[in-house]
């Protein structure tokens, strides 16, 4: 195991630059939100930030709704071994 190439993204120090660029690019979108003109259909969608938001908590009601289902779609660990 000695003998494994390393990736770029095995040293720590690489995947902290990463995460700071990524928060970069976070904080400029958001805040991109003060520049951009964007046209509207419901008013809500002028609040700073809506988009963000909105996709923030769209992504949690996925990941909880997936939680659920999972506890009725799950089958059992042998389900194939049953015969």
């Amino acid at each position: 195991m000695k003998d494994e190439k390393k990736h770029w993204l095995d040293r720590p120090g690489n995947l902290q630059r990463l995460l700071r660029w990524f928060y970069v690019i976070c904080a400029l979108l958001f805040a991109g939100d003060l520049v951009i003109h964007r046209h509207v259909i419901h008013p809500w969608e002028n609040l700073f930030g809506f988009y963000g938001i909105f996709g923030f908590i769209a992504c949690v009601v996925l990941v909880l709704a997936a939680k659920e289902m999972r506890k009725v779609l799950m089958r059992k660990e042998d389900y194939y071994d049953d015969r």
